[in-house]
């Protein structure tokens, strides 16, 4: 064991992680900055990209989600899309400098057989030279197993929100399911992409309460994305007080004070977010994103304006240097 995978901790306070939230700005990100520097290339993001492979008609009741089928939303329900659809997205998503290939269904929880075919879509990810993710709600260890034994590289389950909070969000799963399909993914060890989302009305205390669940685990998620709500009419969070972009810096330093190794991703919500807010946000330590104009439902930067936005920072995507277009891009 590294010194520095034995420098991590697993054991932080709500006082502790209250105390970050409160240093002056500037301070903050120079603990975060600090920290990010120490395990990652300070100017580089890695590149992921999400596709919706069963859209609509979810049974679990999320406020935030329009998928869910308890929210009119004008979503039609679709079906799993055939496998040659995956795999010119993701070839397309590999032309465009994506390295990871993402792929979340609308399920609470897959069946063995809808499984096997997602396992296939796996195989076609793998075979493009491709990391591959899914996403498909709670898993059986059996289900853990199988994915291991396909190659999955990693699994997002986010646990959304802090404990406390939980019951405003969601009422057909309980935190618990949440955590016991994490524990099925580390014993399988299978790499864990798990975050959550901020804007929902929560409180300070309540993000901390999140990060403190994700910091706590027994082992760092290898990804952490942190998404800023999309607020999608017909949903109960419509209507929501809008975070204060600071605020959400703050968080994404505080996430990656405390998970220094972990990949922090700048996730769902970056269509509404300025440069500047983007920007703040990589000098807090986010130092992943999803590329691509839709991220599953919800609207997504065009990934010409991310490549812009990159070449006026100087930050390099996936380790080589990305350019605007017009100027021979891409990472």
């Amino acid at each position: 064991m590294t010194d520095a995978v034995q420098s991590l901790r697993h054991d932080w306070t709500l006082d502790e992680i209250k105390t970050l939230f409160d240093l002056p700005f500037n301070d903050l990100m120079f603990r975060a900055q600090t920290a990010h520097r120490a395990h990652f290339d300070p100017n580089a993001v890695q590149i992921s990209t999400l596709l919706s492979i069963k859209t609509g008609a979810c049974p679990e009741d999320c406020a935030y989600c329009p998928q869910s089928a308890k929210h009119d939303t004008g979503l039609e329900r679709e079906r799993l899309l055939p496998i040659e659809e995956v795999r010119t997205a993701a070839m397309n998503a590999r032309q465009n400098g994506a390295t990871r290939f993402c792929m979340g269904a609308a399920w609470r929880n897959p069946t063995d057989r809808n499984l096997d075919r997602v396992i296939e879509m796996i195989g076609v990810v793998k075979d493009l030279g491709m990391e591959s993710c899914v996403t498909l709600g709670m898993l059986t260890r059996e289900q853990t197993r199988k994915l291991k034994a396909a190659g999955l590289d990693y699994y997002n389950h986010n646990l959304d929100t802090s404990p406390e909070y939980y019951r405003e969000i969601i009422t057909t799963r309980s935190y618990q399911d949440r955590l016991d399909t994490l524990e099925n993914l580390r014993a399988e060890d299978i790499n864990v992409c798990c975050g959550g989302i901020v804007g929902m009305g929560e409180t300070e205390q309540d993000r901390a309460a999140l990060l403190q669940q994700l910091a706590n685990l027994p082992e760092h998620p290898q990804s952490v994305p942190i998404n800023l709500l999309v607020q999608v009419e017909n949903t109960p969070l419509y209507g929501t007080e809008e975070l204060d972009g600071l605020e959400f810096a703050r968080t994404i330093a505080v996430a990656r004070v405390m998970m220094p190794a972990s990949v922090v991703r700048l996730s769902a919500g970056r269509a509404a977010m300025s440069e500047e807010l983007q920007a703040l946000c990589f000098l807090a330590g986010a130092n992943s994103i999803f590329y691509g104009d839709t991220l599953l439902t919800t609207p997504n930067p065009d990934s010409n304006e991310d490549l812009e936005l990159f070449a006026k920072l100087g930050i390099t995507a996936n380790g080589e240097q990305a350019r605007a277009p017009g100027d021979n891009a891409v990472a």
